[in-house]
């Protein structure tokens, strides 16, 4: 088991039967590949979120179901009669529980239904592409991971219990590995000591398979996605973007952190814990190969790439009674603290501090800045809320300690009105806060002038 490989397959990856037949051949192309992490079909989770948001009439839930059956029976009607009708059956289960809970969600939404709700895309295609499996002639096994996947009960965004989840693993998992079938599982979900169904946030597929990694010992994490690996910034927004061989893991966890949406922000917590390797790459062109993120590479260049977070919103809070006073920031930091708000930028004046929050973890989008939260802070400054804003972020190395590298940055953002800065405080990366409208074509300058034409 020295040698095991998890492969992490996303929703594009098992979009369709063509998509999962590529899939089973990427995973049978590697004898190491013996457990493989999916996420829900593409397209299935915003149809869920957007079905436990409570917000559809009857007759909204009816047509969204009625898409979700036309997903996953694209996929049965390519397997024999006899398997296709079984497939359908167990998807006619999930489908009526959906409605059933559709209806619960239409009297009031909450995180906790939100979950129980989601967690159908990733239990679906997880046990439809078992069947693809073997219909290609490959034995194959489900395993739901709530079994072991054991995390806290903050739904929506719950955190892993990884001890737990350690110990589970070795005693439900592991001994699973040692036999013919591959493991097939699910990304994203989990559930609580009480053993209700929690969800680790957007995109925690890739986390899950990180997690499962760290608690089998894995040798190496396959992230197998839409695109041959990390590009220099998102090409769908700059066709000039690049393929990057190999990435340090912090630069990696730089660029998950500030947008680069090929990996999940907490994916590489668990890798580094084990110096477990990361492979990034495409599961339709595998011949394309793709990144790798480990503790060192070849090369340390000083821009790496470019990533936009968007969603961002801005608080500035204004009290004079800062000039000159011990315990400002302390007490505006506990207010955040208390309603479980982690601050992102942060930059300060004489009067005033302007502080980013990013509204997209939790797995409902929907932003969370109480009025209790707000009423609090007022009790002691002028507090402004802004939204529609974006962050561009640049990832590099030793960035605040070579000189002229700020300068070519501003240059590239010229024509750019830049609401907040924050540089300093990392060696990795110089941030800029900018109107959502004006954050692309900011992105795409600076792609142009520090990674299109780097002297």
């Amino acid at each position: 088991m020295n040698q095991l490989d998890i492969a992490k397959f996303g929703g594009t990856s098992v979009a369709n039967y063509e998509s999962m037949a590529s899939c089973v051949k990427v995973v049978t192309a590697n004898p190491h590949t013996r457990l493989v992490v999916v996420s829900a079909c593409a397209g299935v989770t915003n149809i869920l979120v957007e079905i436990a948001s409570g917000a559809l009439n009857r007759a909204e839930v009816t047509d969204r179901i009625a898409k979700l059956r036309e997903i996953h029976q694209q996929i049965t009607a390519q397997l024999a009669p006899e398997v296709q009708a079984k497939c359908n059956d167990h998807l006619e289960e999930h489908l009526n529980e959906i409605k059933n809970l559709a209806a619960e969600a239409m009297m009031g939404r909450s995180d906790e239904l939100t979950d129980r709700i989601v967690c159908h895309g990733e239990l679906l295609s997880s046990y439809l592409i078992v069947e693809v499996f073997k219909k290609m002639g490959f034995a194959a096994e489900f395993f739901d991971v709530r079994r072991i996947m054991r995390t806290d009960s903050e739904f929506g965004c719950a955190k892993p219990l990884v001890e737990v989840l350690g110990f589970l693993t070795q005693q439900h998992l592991l001994p699973l590995l040692d036999k013919e079938p591959i493991i097939v599982t699910q990304g994203f979900i989990g559930a609580n000591t009480e053993g209700m169904t929690t969800t680790l946030g957007r995109g925690g597929s890739d986390y899950s398979a990180a997690l499962l990694g760290e608690a089998c010992n894995a040798a190496t994490i396959s992230i197998w996605t839409d695109v041959p690996g990390v590009y220099t910034t998102d090409p769908r927004l700059v066709p000039h973007a690049m393929p990057i061989e190999e990435l340090t893991y912090l630069e990696a966890a730089e660029m998950a952190t500030f947008g680069a949406k090929i990996l999940h922000p907490s994916t590489l917590v668990p890798a580094v814990r084990r110096n477990i390797p990361v492979f990034v790459g495409s599961s339709k062109e595998p011949e394309k190969g793709g990144t790798w993120v480990k503790p060192e590479t070849k090369t340390y260049p000083s821009f790496r790439a470019v990533a936009l977070r968007k969603n961002q919103t801005l608080i500035v809070l204004v009290s004079p009674k800062m000039v000159g006073a011990s315990g400002f920031l302390a007490n505006v930091f506990s207010i955040f603290a208390k309603y479980g708000k982690s601050v992102d930028l942060v930059s300060t004046s004489e009067v005033s501090i302007a502080v980013t929050l990013d509204a997209g973890s939790n797995t409902s989008g929907i932003p969370t800045l109480s009025e209790e939260m707000l009423n609090e802070l007022r009790q002691f400054c002028h507090v402004k809320v802004e939204n529609k804003l974006s962050l561009v972020a640049i990832i590099g190395n030793n960035m605040s300690s070579t000189a002229g590298l700020t300068t070519k940055a501003f240059d590239a953002l010229k024509p750019y009105a830049v609401r907040m800065i924050c540089y300093g405080a990392s060696n990795h990366n110089l941030c800029f806060l900018l109107n959502e409208d004006e954050a692309v074509p900011a992105l795409v300058a600076l792609h142009q002038h520090l990674l299109e034409h780097e002297e």
